[in-house]
């Protein structure tokens, strides 16, 4: 689950540069200044199908850093490297995750439509040091503490509460009906609130994570939401994530905003990304004879799909990001103190020099880097809590709707059009009808 961007309660304005900062000098020393052939990252090339083939051809051209341009032609790098994206989440004192070392924001608008993604905020996101490493371990300790025998019964019953409203038709769409709802009342419902006001919170959800109409609306209702929830812990303490946060010997050290902050960026950006890895591997299962096997009945293969999406389609595609604190040589290119680094996680995971076979099977091979690296990685608890929810309800889909089918051409899938992310728009399939757990007497 690593963190996605999300818009802000907060206004996101441009810090004010510190007077003499280098950082926030001409960024002329940069090699950026002179890249005539950088690529658009929100141009119709991050929006094709094949993403894979774009950052091998991107790799063969500038190697494993390349150049590309965000709106406004806001020049920025994008980390292709295996190597070099582990080598700058390795050192926080050399690529800060402080975007007021920018040396572009002379020239961004107020309204720049990324600026939820390197404005400061005050949550986990945006914070550095010996702060964030006590911010992160509130964060973890609170996660760490779900029970995964209590994890896999939600999973289960909210997967089998979806299933129920679906199955009697024989035809589904599987994102927007299933993968994009799963997530969010597990998550919900682990935090602490009750499955009725879960599902009030999930339309809310997608709506931020859409980015779309409604998502200001979404995020208001979710925030509220989450206040009220926090207050009454505050009162009450219970089970939950929610009280945890809040009973934590750090949490004395942050704000009720700030935990408030975290609980709203842990439950949206652990959200969409474990959706994205549910419709993923079942379109991969659906659509690769590999794994025909598990939609045969057995389910040996559902883990195997989930760890190959998490090589060739992962979820988090591209993260911005990261800033050089001084001028240094990275991949064999010259970066300027205050660049801006986005971290492909995709590219790093295709990179020719770790799989010079893209056609060979990953298998059990973990190295992935899609939940991040170093300090600013998803928690190790957010991954498990993740897969956890993600492989339940791809077993629970198979047990249920067993002959589960494309009910288009594989072509005609359609992926959402953004660089950031990596999702199905729709997943539509077809099967034979079957009666609801409730009519069969509540069992599979």
């Amino acid at each position: 689950m690593t963190t996605a961007p999300q818009p802000s309660s907060h206004p996101a304005t441009p810090p004010s540069p510190p007077p003499g900062c280098p950082a926030h000098a001409s960024a002329g020393g940069s090699e950026l200044t002179f890249q005539a052939d950088a690529v658009p990252l929100m141009g119709p090339r991050f929006q094709n199908d094949n993403r894979a083939q774009l950052y091998r051809d991107m790799h063969a051209q500038h190697g494993p850093l390349a150049p590309v341009t965000l709106p406004g032609d806001v020049p920025g790098w994008l980390v292709l490297g295996y190597r070099e994206l582990h080598q700058i989440t390795s050192n926080p004192a050399l690529f800060s995750r402080d975007s007021g070392l920018w040396n572009q924001w002379g020239r961004i608008p107020a309204d720049w439509p990324l600026m939820p993604m390197v404005g400061k905020q005050p949550s986990i996101l945006y914070t550095v040091g010996e702060r964030h490493q006590r911010r992160s371990a509130l964060v973890s300790d609170a996660l760490a503490a779900v029970d995964p025998f209590e994890l896999r019964d939600h999973a289960e019953r909210f997967a089998d509460r979806l299933i129920d409203q679906l199955c009697g038709r024989g035809e589904a769409d599987l994102v927007s009906e299933y993968a994009k709802v799963l997530p969010a009342l597990v998550l919900a419902r682990l935090y602490g609130f009750s499955d009725e006001d879960g599902a009030a919170l999930v339309p809310s959800i997608n709506a931020l994570v859409d980015g779309a109409e409604g998502a200001l609306e979404g995020r208001d209702h979710v925030q509220s939401s989450m206040g009220r929830l926090l207050a009454s812990r505050q009162a009450l303490p219970g089970a939950g994530v929610a009280s945890r946060m809040l009973n934590h010997d750090y949490a004395d050290g942050f704000s009720f905003e700030e935990i408030l902050e975290d609980m709203m960026v842990n439950i949206v950006a652990g959200h969409q990304p474990t959706a994205d890895w549910i419709g993923n591997s079942l379109r991969l299962m659906l659509t690769d004879d590999r794994f025909a096997a598990s939609l045969s009945g057995g389910r040996h293969s559902v883990g195997e799909a989930m760890n190959e999406v998490l090589w060739e389609d992962t979820p988090t595609q591209n993260i911005a990001g990261r800033w050089a604190t001084r001028d240094t040589q990275l991949g064999g290119r010259r970066v300027a103190a205050g660049d801006l680094l986005i971290l492909s996680f995709a590219a790093a995971n295709g990179d020719p020099q770790v799989r010079p076979d893209r056609s060979a099977f990953t298998g059990g091979n973990n190295a992935f880097l899609s939940f991040g690296h170093g300090d600013h990685r998803c928690p190790y608890p957010a991954q498990d809590i993740a897969e956890g929810i993600a492989r339940t309800g791809i077993e629970v889909l198979l047990d249920r709707l067993p002959d589960v089918d494309l009910a288009v051409g594989p072509q005609a899938l359609v992926w959402r059009p953004s660089p950031w992310l990596r999702g199905l728009a729709s997943l539509p399939v077809r099967f034979t009808p079957t009666p609801s757990t409730a009519a069969s007497g509540g069992t599979r």
